[in-house]
């Protein structure tokens, strides 16, 4: 293809095209810190470093000079901004909410800039205020329970690194707290229930980790997962980078995240850890190590009792989460019961710290609210469901702050149903039989439904009145926003997008789409939701796009995508299925693609697409599929699998070959993925055999690859080796690179360029003659 300067994909390098000229906060933005200005996404290294101090023993006074790296603030240039921005977008989005303890103001991202930025706002008033005007995208917000202080969490250069800011609420005081060292990422856990620490995890150089006999007993065996044959020997537990699983209870031993305070960590050269510390937002203190764990994919402190003894974190790999209770005083795991994937705020512990409430799917087909009774010691003496249904899972919680309420919300085939419930009264004094019983019991009449205005919750905040949450939802016909929900009512905040103002510029309203209900070639069945192109007659087999999500244990859900409005609009229809691995559908739906299972999911896109022709919905000859992540994988693996189905393909930050991707991505990542996929050692055959590069001599159609220039969770190369094999076979195929991207697209520039390349690239090619 010639080089064409209007052509975004005719670009004279051979396998990348890259945005020119991107607009102001993208390739020429720069952040402040104290005064220097540097690029964005550059790291602060030398004598200002967050990363040195002591470490305190939660027992009281000063341990010896922490072995480890811990955080300390760092101020930062103000960059607050004026309440009216310039040139601010219509169409906006608006979620994250936290709200301050008086109930009235919420912190929030919004992207009315073109960037997902923090916010405040009232939630009654129009007034809203930019508290952070730098260009680097927000993904957290959590408002401290004093009211003081803000945190939030930002990926400099829109990379996968993150790391934790504090600003006060009228924007002043910004700070950072972890993460701003080269090479080393940072996330939100709790605050303390004064506000005076925010728990934060960073990576830092691992020590091994260390087994001690426990003094509370045998603690239960925690279940292994179900396999079918053909697994190639993986025992359920990979751990790739070294030190012991966490939450491998056996025996009478309990594991030790982290010695006691005082002993030096053996260290073994390049191991990585997550550590999770109380960090002073203020700086007067020193920071507080909470846990620590050599190779962990994930460690979030979710929860602390009320009396500072104990702390609740999730950790483990997908399909492996773990809620740990670790007492403090010696960082020793009391209790472990599995939790469910997905959001990472699992629960947290009633005021009397002697019951732990779960967002669980321990020992069940779907997620529930679990009661956990724990001994004087922390140790788990009982477990119960408090609310369960019997098909559909519990995907969101939020404990109000009395510790009497929680908000849950259920995800009834894809669609979010909200309720208030009053939690069953605990029982103080007494761990008998009989106390546990009556404290299982809940009373009648305890819980009550929202409605809601549309269709899906992505997150809960509680508020001062239990009867008033907010929580932010998305739509199949408006952009996300907040909204407030007094007495049941719900009410936009008046800073969210309206709901007329969706697709502003665009010439046709947005789509709402139909479940569509398709049968695997093995009998499993499968979910999905089906858009029709606006004027299309009812009988017409029309162009049609398969768009596969991410995860796999993503879900598709009818919400707004504006990449398929932008392909509605030019008159493909979309079918957007949920293949084997999805979650949404029960535990033994997300574990049906393990190891050699993986094949079946790449029948399944044949399968969806088989369904769609045979319902008379989609013209057989114009079929395009594309998907980002592990729907880029789907992607590349069904066009190499299923040569002559689609006429095209566009793979987004798809892997190309579990090998290589296994080689380039982040440690933790590789953690993760070593249980769905294989382990990259243990399964190498198996990860070879599932590598699309291994069968890209059957690519018979034009193929275009879209990749983040940051993206570190699936490397770039990925990309780039699929589309050099591709052109060295004679096909046409482009690279797309975004600039200031990771895994994850975040800019609005950016997401248009994307959607409307990825539409040009398919339109072309599914209204071409066939050759």
């Amino acid at each position: 293809m010639a080089a064409d300067a209007r052509n975004p994909l005719t670009a004279p390098d051979p396998d990348t095209w890259v945005p020119a000229a991107p607009d102001a906060g993208t390739a020429t933005a720069t952040e402040s810190n104290g005064g220097e200005q540097r690029p964005a996404g550059a790291r602060q290294a030398g004598s200002a470093n967050p990363f040195s101090g002591a470490e305190t023993d939660p027992a009281g006074g000063i341990a010896a000079t922490a072995a480890r790296p811990a955080p300390e603030p760092v101020l930062l240039t103000d960059a607050a901004a004026a309440h009216d921005v310039p040139q601010r977008l219509t169409a906006h989005g608006c979620w994250y909410p936290s709200v301050d303890p008086g109930g009235r103001n919420v912190a929030f991202i919004c992207d009315r800039t073109g960037v997902p930025q923090l916010w405040t706002g009232p939630v009654d008033g129009e007034e809203a205020r930019l508290l952070d005007a730098d260009p680097d995208p927000v993904t957290e917000v959590s408002w401290s329970p004093d009211g003081r202080w803000i945190a939030y969490t930002t990926a400099p250069g829109g990379g996968e690194l993150t790391r934790v800011l504090g600003v006060r609420p009228d924007g002043t005081g910004r700070r950072l707290l972890a993460g701003g060292e080269p090479g080393a990422s940072a996330y939100l856990g709790c605050w303390t229930h004064d506000g005076s620490a925010i728990a934060v995890t960073l990576t830092e150089p691992a020590p091994a980790g260390q087994i001690r006999p426990g003094p509370d007993g045998p603690v239960a065996d925690l279940p292994e997962p179900a396999h079918t044959g053909g697994w190639a020997g993986r025992d359920g537990r990979p751990v790739l980078l070294g030190g012991p699983p966490l939450g491998a209870l056996r025996g009478g031993d309990v594991t030790v995240i982290q010695g006691p305070p005082g002993t030096t960590p053996s260290r073994e050269p390049g191991h990585r850890a997550l550590a999770a510390y109380l960090v002073d937002p203020e700086g007067a203190t020193a920071p507080v190590l909470v846990a620590s764990e050599a190779g962990a994919p994930t460690l979030r402190v979710c929860g602390l009792s009320r009396d500072g003894r104990l702390a609740l974190l999730r950790r483990g790999p997908l399909g492996r989460r773990e809620a740990l209770v670790v007492r403090r005083r010696d960082r020793a795991v009391t209790c472990a019961v599995r939790v469910a994937d997905g959001d990472p705020w699992i629960g947290g512990f009633a005021p009397d710290g002697r019951t732990l409430w779960l967002r669980s799917d321990s020992d069940r087909e779907f997620a529930a609210l679990l009661a956990v009774r724990l001994g004087p010691r922390g140790q788990r003496l009982a477990q119960w469901p408090v609310a369960a249904r019997p098909d559909c899972d519990l995907e969101l919680l939020s404990l109000h702050r009395d510790g009497r309420h929680a908000v849950l919300s259920w995800n009834v085939r894809g669609v979010s149903e909200l309720e208030v419930t009053k939690l069953p009264a605990t029982t103080p004094e007494g761990d008998g039989p009989a106390a546990l019983r009556s404290a299982a019991a809940p009373s009648a009449g305890t819980s009550r439904g929202i409605p809601l205005p549309h269709e899906v919750v992505t997150r809960l905040a509680p508020a001062p009145d239990p009867d008033g949450p907010v929580v932010a939802l998305s739509g199949s016909r408006r952009r996300p926003g907040v909204w407030w929900l007094p007495h049941a009512s719900a009410l936009r905040t008046p800073w969210s997008s309206r709901d007329e103002d969706a697709v502003p510029d665009a010439g046709h309203a947005p789509v709402q789409p139909f479940p569509v209900r398709p049968v695997a070639r093995d009998g499993l069945a499968l979910g999905g939701w089906y858009y029709r192109a606006p004027g299309r007659s009812p009988g017409e087999a029309a162009p049609c796009v398969l768009h596969l999500h991410g995860g796999p244990e993503e879900q598709e859900r009818p919400v707004l995508q504006t990449l398929y409005h932008e392909l509605l609009g030019r008159g493909l229809d979309v079918f957007a299925p949920d293949v084997r691995g999805s979650s949404g559908y029960g535990r033994s739906f997300v574990d049906a693609d393990l190891g050699t299972s993986r094949f079946a999911a790449i029948e399944d896109v044949a399968a969806c697409a088989a369904h769609v022709v045979v319902a008379g919905l989609a013209d057989p000859r114009r079929l395009a599929v594309m998907g980002r992540s592990y729907g880029g994988y789907l992607t590349i693996a069904s066009l190499v699998w299923h040569p002559e189905l689609f006429r095209t393909g566009v793979a987004v930050c798809g892997m190309s070959d579990l090998t290589t991707f296994f080689a380039g991505t982040e440690p933790w990542i590789a953690e993760s993925a070593a249980h769905k996929y294989g382990h990259p050692e243990r399964d190498h055959e198996l990860l070879r055999s599932l590598s699309p590069m291994n069968r890209v001599d059957a690519l018979r159609v034009p193929v275009l690859a879209v990749h983040g220039e940051h993206d570190t969770n699936v490397p770039v190369g990925e990309s780039r080796q699929f589309v050099r094999a591709a052109r060295e076979r004679g096909l046409e195929a482009e690279l797309l690179m975004l600039r200031q991207e990771g895994h994850d697209f975040r800019r609005a520039d950016n997401r248009r360029l994307f959607r409307r390349a990825a539409a040009d690239w398919i339109q072309r090619h599914l209204t071409s003659r066939p050759a």
